[in-house]
Protein backbone atom coordinates (compact mmCIF):
# COMPACT_ATOMS: atom_id res chain seq x y z
CA UNK A 1 0.00 0.00 0.00
CA UNK A 2 1.20 3.78 -0.63
CA UNK A 3 1.50 6.27 2.22
CA UNK A 4 0.61 10.00 1.60
CA UNK A 5 3.67 11.56 3.01
CA UNK A 6 1.84 15.16 3.20
CA UNK A 7 -1.75 16.00 3.38
CA UNK A 8 -3.66 18.64 5.33
CA UNK A 9 -6.80 16.79 6.54
CA UNK A 10 -7.92 19.52 9.01
CA UNK A 11 -8.52 21.61 5.98
CA UNK A 12 -11.84 23.15 6.00
CA UNK A 13 -12.84 22.26 2.58
CA UNK A 14 -13.10 18.81 3.69
CA UNK A 15 -15.62 19.19 6.34
CA UNK A 16 -18.45 18.39 5.06
CA UNK A 17 -17.11 14.96 3.52
CA UNK A 18 -14.00 13.96 5.73
CA UNK A 19 -14.63 10.44 6.41
CA UNK A 20 -15.98 9.55 2.88
CA UNK A 21 -12.62 11.21 1.47
CA UNK A 22 -10.06 9.19 4.15
CA UNK A 23 -12.72 6.03 2.87
CA UNK A 24 -11.60 6.66 -0.45
CA UNK A 25 -7.83 6.85 0.12
CA UNK A 26 -8.42 3.52 1.27
CA UNK A 27 -9.93 1.74 -1.22
CA UNK A 28 -7.24 3.12 -3.41
CA UNK A 29 -4.88 1.79 -1.52
CA UNK A 30 -3.54 4.26 0.66
CA UNK A 31 -2.47 2.63 4.29
CA UNK A 32 -1.17 5.87 5.71
CA UNK A 33 -1.16 9.48 6.12
CA UNK A 34 0.65 11.71 7.52
CA UNK A 35 -1.71 14.88 8.37
CA UNK A 36 0.34 18.01 8.33
CA UNK A 37 -0.34 20.02 11.67
CA UNK A 38 -0.13 24.13 10.63
CA UNK A 39 -3.36 25.29 10.86
CA UNK A 40 -4.83 28.55 9.70
CA UNK A 41 -2.96 30.24 12.79
CA UNK A 42 0.25 28.70 14.54
CA UNK A 43 -2.06 27.92 17.62
CA UNK A 44 -4.41 25.52 15.44
CA UNK A 45 -1.52 23.28 14.48
CA UNK A 46 -2.82 20.26 17.22
CA UNK A 47 -5.40 19.52 14.56
CA UNK A 48 -3.53 17.01 12.73
CA UNK A 49 -3.60 15.28 16.10
CA UNK A 50 -7.05 15.24 16.64
CA UNK A 51 -8.03 14.28 13.24
CA UNK A 52 -5.46 11.53 14.52
CA UNK A 53 -7.44 10.36 17.63
CA UNK A 54 -10.90 10.91 16.08
CA UNK A 55 -9.89 8.14 12.94
CA UNK A 56 -7.67 6.22 13.89
CA UNK A 57 -8.71 2.72 14.74
CA UNK A 58 -8.32 1.32 18.92
CA UNK A 59 -8.24 -2.46 18.33
CA UNK A 60 -10.57 -3.13 15.02
CA UNK A 61 -9.82 -1.47 11.85
CA UNK A 62 -12.90 -1.07 11.16
CA UNK A 63 -14.32 2.71 12.36
CA UNK A 64 -16.90 3.65 14.68
CA UNK A 65 -18.75 5.10 11.52
CA UNK A 66 -18.31 1.55 9.78
CA UNK A 67 -15.65 2.58 7.39
CA UNK A 68 -11.94 1.85 6.69
CA UNK A 69 -9.61 4.39 6.87
CA UNK A 70 -5.93 4.76 6.09
CA UNK A 71 -3.90 5.16 9.71
CA UNK A 72 -2.82 8.70 10.24
CA UNK A 73 0.10 10.05 11.89
CA UNK A 74 0.18 13.56 12.73
CA UNK A 75 2.93 16.44 12.36
CA UNK A 76 3.37 19.76 14.22
CA UNK A 77 4.66 22.87 13.19
CA UNK A 78 4.94 26.58 12.33
CA UNK A 79 4.78 27.59 8.53
CA UNK A 80 7.16 30.12 7.52
CA UNK A 81 4.52 33.24 7.75
CA UNK A 82 3.01 32.44 10.96
CA UNK A 83 6.47 32.76 12.51
CA UNK A 84 5.44 35.95 13.82
CA UNK A 85 3.49 34.11 16.11
CA UNK A 86 6.04 31.91 17.32
CA UNK A 87 6.31 33.52 20.51
CA UNK A 88 7.30 31.35 24.10
CA UNK A 89 3.53 30.09 24.51
CA UNK A 90 3.31 28.59 21.00
CA UNK A 91 7.02 26.84 20.87
CA UNK A 92 5.85 25.05 24.46
CA UNK A 93 3.09 24.25 22.14
CA UNK A 94 4.45 22.91 19.72
CA UNK A 95 7.19 21.51 22.37
CA UNK A 96 4.24 19.42 24.23
CA UNK A 97 2.74 18.43 20.87
CA UNK A 98 6.21 16.35 19.64
CA UNK A 99 6.12 14.23 22.48
CA UNK A 100 2.69 13.29 21.99
CA UNK A 101 3.10 9.88 20.08
CA UNK A 102 1.17 10.18 16.82
CA UNK A 103 3.60 13.58 16.23
CA UNK A 104 6.02 11.81 14.25
CA UNK A 105 7.57 15.16 12.78
CA UNK A 106 8.10 18.73 13.01
CA UNK A 107 6.55 20.80 10.52
CA UNK A 108 5.84 22.22 7.33
CA UNK A 109 8.43 24.54 8.82
CA UNK A 110 10.92 26.04 6.44
CA UNK A 111 11.77 29.65 4.14
CA UNK A 112 9.17 31.35 2.23
CA UNK A 113 10.54 34.01 0.36
CA UNK A 114 7.72 33.91 -2.94
CA UNK A 115 4.88 34.86 -1.35
CA UNK A 116 4.89 38.47 0.47
CA UNK A 117 4.18 37.74 4.31
CA UNK A 118 6.80 37.34 7.60
CA UNK A 119 10.18 39.46 7.18
CA UNK A 120 12.93 36.73 6.17
CA UNK A 121 15.35 37.07 9.13
CA UNK A 122 12.05 36.36 11.28
CA UNK A 123 11.14 33.19 9.09
CA UNK A 124 14.80 32.17 9.69
CA UNK A 125 14.53 32.55 13.58
CA UNK A 126 11.47 30.87 13.75
CA UNK A 127 13.03 27.98 11.70
CA UNK A 128 16.25 27.75 14.39
CA UNK A 129 13.98 27.95 17.52
CA UNK A 130 11.79 24.69 16.20
CA UNK A 131 14.78 22.85 14.99
CA UNK A 132 16.46 22.88 18.28
CA UNK A 133 12.88 22.14 19.73
CA UNK A 134 12.39 18.91 17.15
CA UNK A 135 16.32 18.41 18.08
CA UNK A 136 15.20 17.86 21.39
CA UNK A 137 12.27 15.92 20.83
CA UNK A 138 14.14 13.60 18.47
CA UNK A 139 12.01 14.27 15.60
CA UNK A 140 12.62 14.72 12.22
CA UNK A 141 11.47 17.69 9.97
CA UNK A 142 9.13 18.58 6.96
CA UNK A 143 10.85 21.01 5.40
CA UNK A 144 8.62 24.14 2.80
CA UNK A 145 11.25 26.21 0.41
CA UNK A 146 10.36 28.41 -1.77
CA UNK A 147 12.32 31.46 -3.51
CA UNK A 148 11.42 34.58 -5.11
CA UNK A 149 10.56 33.83 -8.49
CA UNK A 150 12.96 31.45 -9.93
CA UNK A 151 15.83 32.50 -7.58
CA UNK A 152 17.64 30.07 -5.32
CA UNK A 153 17.91 32.76 -2.43
CA UNK A 154 15.92 30.47 0.15
CA UNK A 155 17.68 27.44 -0.57
CA UNK A 156 20.91 29.26 -0.50
CA UNK A 157 19.54 30.34 3.70
CA UNK A 158 17.71 27.06 3.90
CA UNK A 159 21.40 25.08 3.94
CA UNK A 160 23.01 27.68 5.51
CA UNK A 161 20.67 26.91 8.93
CA UNK A 162 20.51 23.14 8.42
CA UNK A 163 24.52 22.74 7.93
CA UNK A 164 24.65 25.10 11.44
CA UNK A 165 21.67 23.64 13.37
CA UNK A 166 20.33 20.21 11.80
CA UNK A 167 23.12 17.96 10.35
CA UNK A 168 24.28 17.49 13.59
CA UNK A 169 21.48 15.80 15.10
CA UNK A 170 21.38 13.38 12.06
CA UNK A 171 17.83 13.09 12.74
CA UNK A 172 17.07 14.08 9.01
CA UNK A 173 13.81 14.83 7.40
CA UNK A 174 11.92 15.26 4.04
CA UNK A 175 11.98 17.91 1.48
CA UNK A 176 8.38 18.30 0.45
CA UNK A 177 6.90 19.22 -2.33
CA UNK A 178 10.12 19.58 -3.70
CA UNK A 179 10.30 22.17 -6.47
CA UNK A 180 14.26 22.75 -6.52
CA UNK A 181 16.77 21.94 -9.10
CA UNK A 182 19.37 18.88 -9.03
CA UNK A 183 22.07 20.70 -7.20
CA UNK A 184 18.79 21.49 -4.42
CA UNK A 185 18.38 17.65 -4.54
CA UNK A 186 22.15 16.44 -4.00
CA UNK A 187 22.87 18.80 -1.12
CA UNK A 188 19.27 18.05 0.81
CA UNK A 189 20.20 13.74 0.15
CA UNK A 190 23.72 14.85 1.47
CA UNK A 191 21.98 16.28 4.19
CA UNK A 192 19.99 12.55 5.35
CA UNK A 193 16.89 13.74 3.47
CA UNK A 194 14.10 12.24 1.55
CA UNK A 195 12.93 14.15 -1.44
CA UNK A 196 9.15 14.43 -2.00
CA UNK A 197 6.94 14.60 -4.96
CA UNK A 198 3.45 16.37 -5.32
CA UNK A 199 0.76 16.37 -7.94
CA UNK A 200 3.00 18.89 -9.75
CA UNK A 201 5.34 16.13 -11.01
CA UNK A 202 2.31 15.28 -13.78
CA UNK A 203 1.69 19.09 -15.04
CA UNK A 204 3.13 19.81 -18.68
CA UNK A 205 5.36 22.56 -18.33
CA UNK A 206 7.14 20.37 -15.06
CA UNK A 207 9.72 19.28 -17.56
CA UNK A 208 12.72 20.51 -15.14
CA UNK A 209 11.32 18.81 -12.01
CA UNK A 210 10.81 15.60 -13.87
CA UNK A 211 14.28 15.34 -15.05
CA UNK A 212 15.16 15.84 -11.35
CA UNK A 213 13.31 12.89 -9.94
CA UNK A 214 14.00 11.00 -12.58
CA UNK A 215 18.15 11.45 -11.05
CA UNK A 216 16.72 10.62 -7.51
CA UNK A 217 17.10 7.11 -5.93
CA UNK A 218 14.64 4.72 -4.78
CA UNK A 219 15.85 4.93 -1.15
CA UNK A 220 15.56 8.31 -1.51
CA UNK A 221 12.10 9.48 -2.40
CA UNK A 222 8.90 9.84 -1.10
CA UNK A 223 5.35 11.09 -2.62
CA UNK A 224 2.60 12.92 -1.48
CA UNK A 225 -0.61 15.10 -2.56
CA UNK A 226 -0.11 18.21 -0.19
CA UNK A 227 -3.89 17.89 -0.32
CA UNK A 228 -6.10 19.93 -0.79
CA UNK A 229 -3.89 21.79 -3.02
CA UNK A 230 -1.80 20.61 -6.19
CA UNK A 231 -3.98 17.85 -7.58
CA UNK A 232 -2.11 16.02 -10.78
CA UNK A 233 -3.03 15.98 -13.86
CA UNK A 234 -5.65 16.00 -15.48
CA UNK A 235 -7.49 17.14 -12.20
CA UNK A 236 -5.17 20.16 -11.77
CA UNK A 237 -7.30 23.04 -9.99
CA UNK A 238 -9.69 20.91 -8.51
CA UNK A 239 -9.89 20.15 -4.72
CA UNK A 240 -7.05 17.30 -4.14
CA UNK A 241 -7.09 14.09 -1.93
CA UNK A 242 -4.71 11.45 -0.81
CA UNK A 243 -6.70 8.91 -2.88
CA UNK A 244 -4.87 10.54 -6.04
CA UNK A 245 -1.49 10.24 -4.44
CA UNK A 246 -1.75 6.87 -6.68
CA UNK A 247 -1.54 8.99 -9.91
CA UNK A 248 1.39 10.93 -8.81
CA UNK A 249 2.90 7.60 -8.04
CA UNK A 250 2.71 6.44 -10.96
CA UNK A 251 4.46 9.44 -12.78
CA UNK A 252 7.29 8.64 -10.61
CA UNK A 253 7.37 4.70 -11.39
CA UNK A 254 7.63 6.09 -15.36
CA UNK A 255 10.39 8.49 -14.54
CA UNK A 256 12.74 5.67 -12.75
CA UNK A 257 11.74 3.41 -14.86
CA UNK A 258 10.07 0.59 -12.43
CA UNK A 259 6.68 -0.59 -11.97
CA UNK A 260 3.77 1.11 -9.62
CA UNK A 261 4.67 -1.88 -6.74
CA UNK A 262 8.20 -1.23 -6.63
CA UNK A 263 7.61 2.61 -6.23
CA UNK A 264 4.74 1.90 -3.48
CA UNK A 265 7.50 -0.71 -1.92
CA UNK A 266 10.14 1.88 -1.86
CA UNK A 267 8.47 4.93 -0.43
CA UNK A 268 6.95 3.09 2.49
CA UNK A 269 10.41 1.55 3.28
CA UNK A 270 11.74 4.96 3.54
CA UNK A 271 9.06 6.54 5.64
CA UNK A 272 9.14 4.14 7.90
CA UNK A 273 12.80 3.94 8.28
CA UNK A 274 13.33 7.84 8.40
CA UNK A 275 10.23 7.85 10.86
CA UNK A 276 11.28 5.26 12.95
CA UNK A 277 8.44 3.25 12.15
CA UNK A 278 7.33 -0.44 12.55
CA UNK A 279 6.65 -2.34 9.50
CA UNK A 280 2.80 -3.29 10.48
CA UNK A 281 1.67 0.63 9.95
CA UNK A 282 -1.47 1.07 8.34
CA UNK A 283 -4.73 -0.38 8.89
CA UNK A 284 -3.57 -4.24 7.15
Amino acid sequence: MLIDSHAHLDSERYADDRAAMLSRAWEAGIGTVLAIGIGEHASGMDGALKLCREFNPQSDPESAQGAKFPHLYASAGVYPHNTPEADATILDQLDGLLAEPEVIACGEIGLDYYHEGAPHHIQRQGLIAQLEIAAARKRPILIHCRGTSESADAWDDLFLVLEDHWRPTGLGGVMHCFGGGWEQARRSLDLGFLISFAGNLTYPKAQPLRDVAARIPLDGILVETDAPWLAPAPDRGKRNEPAWVTRTAHALAGLLAVSDEEIASATTKNFLKLFRLGADVGNC
